[in-house]
């Protein structure tokens, strides 16, 4: 079994209430309506009478219900090693595409390598900056905003930034997360330059180095990487296979003492610098999307990776810059405050490079070695192809609605992003006049060591309200889809609320399916059921991920037949970075894009013609007592 190694902070922790365990019965009605209109009518009678039989006084559900109850007494959170383990660490899909977010840095402008090379040289001070304050303790407490705004939030995901690592396994992965990193030794980052990998030392003689030190040592690596004669095969790009087949390939490495060198001196680094050569691909978004999810396969940069650390910062020497982000040790919302955080850095005021007098002489940086019988050359062959295919069949379009933004819908006294959610789903309606099972990630950080439930929102008001806008919108006012659409907002407001309080039916059901597990019990019909199954096929997976700095998120489908669909709202304007698969024929990015866009055009001139209607009504009531806001 996988195992967490937590650093243990009593005395840092917050003062935060555990995750709740939602009353049983409450869980149960809130799954059979939230599948109850996307299956046939039969399946749902037969999904009924087992969800009842399986909740009924004296049954399996109730007997679990206690078990879970001492678990949440026994634990500072009941549900996070049964989450880790489902979410990530049991799964045996490859990391990039698949699991591991990027963030995509706006195109930088180098005019050659050198130019590169300093920008990289402030990134990694910026980074070394941000990790001083997470290992002060002096990051600035997170409050939650959007809905429930103010809360305190728990800063624990923060800590596992640069001392995370996730070893593969054959049947499961491990995350580790270091003891008391701050003390444990010398700290390094590793870069891959040209698919290798050497050793930056960022302390020498107890000080650490200053950027004009750390320009020093990039440029030797640079150099280094460019001596043929030395080059080694390409290790990295094991590390994007299934995990499955990594862990098989680790395993054969290990057996050598160098590369059990070279593995500890990887897995214990503070994180990865990719010096990517240039893609001579046209920088578009999408491109930029693309070359930062898988490196562009073996014949580009998809080799000058190693995907199980959690943070590799990426500067191509053709301006294409970002970060990749290994998903297991924390959400979205760390990688984008750490991005921002060094973004800022670099774009901040002058460069603090240092006068030649200030820069020491310093050992110059190792590479990594590596020792490879011809039956691991067969397996970096293999990986190789498995990414190249992984690398066709992406099918990713990035693209940036103008028609508004977030200032738009909040003056129609709409939640951006439960209007987002909607608009959503009536762009997959119009594409397959269907809704499926949605997931949303809601953050659960109110709690300690709170990572995330989901948000289903594919509800019955949002299939009312798309097919008002569809197939039936002959038979609707404008007044009556209006109403419909603040229905379904607010049935998408009020899941939020109920998921990010820890009342969200997703987490419970796992914790009450691994409670029967641990007591050998036989898998309750429930968890066999096909609707149970079907609706854990999230064909649409999407998440909101803002920032503040020019930047966005993306990543890929999590089902062979379905859609990624990451969006950041701006003031007035939004980016949405939608991904599928090609090998799928249901399925296509353009096709989804064009949707999204129609619906949101149409969206806005609804709610333009519920205002015009509103302000009519208004001015007709004059001296006939208050007016009333149209939609209320």
């Amino acid at each position: 079994m996988p195992v967490l190694e937590k650093e243990t902070r009593d005395r840092d922790r917050q003062a935060l209430p555990k995750v709740p365990v939602p009353p049983l019965k409450q869980t149960l009605d809130t799954y059979l309506r939230s599948v109850q209109h996307l299956i046939p009518e039969e399946q749902f009678k037969k999904t009924k009478a087992i969800v009842e039989k399986f909740g009924a006084p004296g049954g399996v559900g109730e007997a679990l219900q206690k078990k879970l109850l001492e678990r949440r007494d026994k634990t500072s959170n009941w549900v996070y090693d049964y989450w880790l383990e489902d979410m990530y660490l049991n799964n045996r899909l490859a990391l990039p595409v698949n699991s591991s977010p990027v963030m995509v840095f706006p195109k930088q402008n180098f005019r050659d390598h050198k130019d590169a090379l300093r920008f990289a040289s402030r990134l990694v001070r910026g980074v070394l900056d941000y990790k001083a304050l997470i290992d002060a303790r002096a990051l600035p407490l997170d409050f939650a905003r959007g809905q429930l705004a103010g809360t305190p939030l728990c800063m624990e995901q923060y800590y596992r930034l640069f001392t995370s690592y996730r070893y593969p396994g054959l049947k499961s992965d491990t995350l580790k997360v270091k003891m008391d990193a701050a003390s444990s030794g010398p700290e390094h980052i590793i870069v891959a330059c040209k698919n290798q990998f050497f050793i930056l030392d960022v302390v020498a003689n107890g000080k650490q180095l200053n950027e004009t030190e750390i320009l020093s040592q990039l440029e030797k690596i640079w150099k280094m990487g460019e001596n043929a004669e030395e080059r080694l095969p390409s290790l990295g790009i094991l590390t994007s296979d299934g995990r499955t087949e990594w862990a098989q390939a680790r395993e054969a490495l290990s057996k050598d003492q160098t590369n059990r060198d070279s593995l500890a001196l990887m897995e214990n680094c503070l994180c990865l610098l990719c010096l990517d050569e240039p893609s001579s691909l046209e920088p578009r978004d999408t491109t930029r999307a693309l070359l930062m999810l898988h490196g562009g396969g073996r014949e580009k940069n998809g080799a000058n990776r190693w995907y199980d650390k959690s943070m590799q910062f990426v500067v191509g020497m053709d301006g294409i810059c970002g970060v990749v982000c290994e998903h297991s040790p924390f959400e979205g919302i760390v990688l984008v405050q750490c991005s921002e955080y060094v973004m800022k850095y670099i774009t901040g005021g002058p460069s603090k490079m240092a006068t030649a007098s200030s820069v020491r002489e310093l050992p110059p940086p190792r590479r990594l070695l590596w020792k490879c019988n011809p039956h691991v050359l067969g397996l970096i062959t293999a990986s190789g192809d498995r990414l190249q295919r992984l690398v066709n069949n992406l099918d990713m379009d990035v693209f940036t609605f103008k028609g508004y933004g977030k200032e738009f819908i909040k003056k129609q006294k709409m939640s951006p992003d439960a209007f987002i959610q909607v608009a959503l789903q009536l762009a997959f309606y119009k594409c397959n006049r269907r809704l499926v099972s949605t997931y949303e990630s809601a953050s659960i950080r109110r709690f300690q060591e709170g990572r995330v439930d989901n948000i289903r929102s594919a509800t019955p008001e949002a299939l009312a309200f798309v097919r008002s806008m569809t197939d039936e919108r002959a038979n609707f006012t404008d007044s009556e889809i209006i109403k419909r659409l603040r229905d379904a907002i607010n049935a998408q407001t009020n899941y939020t609320i109920a998921a990010i309080t820890g009342m969200g039916i997703d987490n419970h059901l796992l914790g009450l399916l691994r409670t029967a597990r641990e007591l050998n019990m036989e898998r309750p019909a429930i968890f066999c059921d096909e609707t149970y199954l079907t609706s854990n096929q999230f064909i649409l997976s999407t998440s909101q991920v803002p920032t503040t700095v020019e930047m966005f998120c993306c990543y890929g489908p999590v089902v062979p037949n379905g859609y990624g669909a990451c969006y950041n709202p701006q003031s007035d304007y939004i980016i949405f970075c939608v991904a599928s698969f090609w090998e799928n024929t249901q399925t296509s990015s353009a096709v989804f894009v064009k949707a999204l866009n129609e619906g949101l055009l149409e969206m806005r001139d609804l709610c333009n013609v519920g205002n015009t209607a509103g302000t009519k009504a208004a001015g007709t009531s004059q001296g006939t007592g208050p007016a009333r806001k149209s939609g209320k």
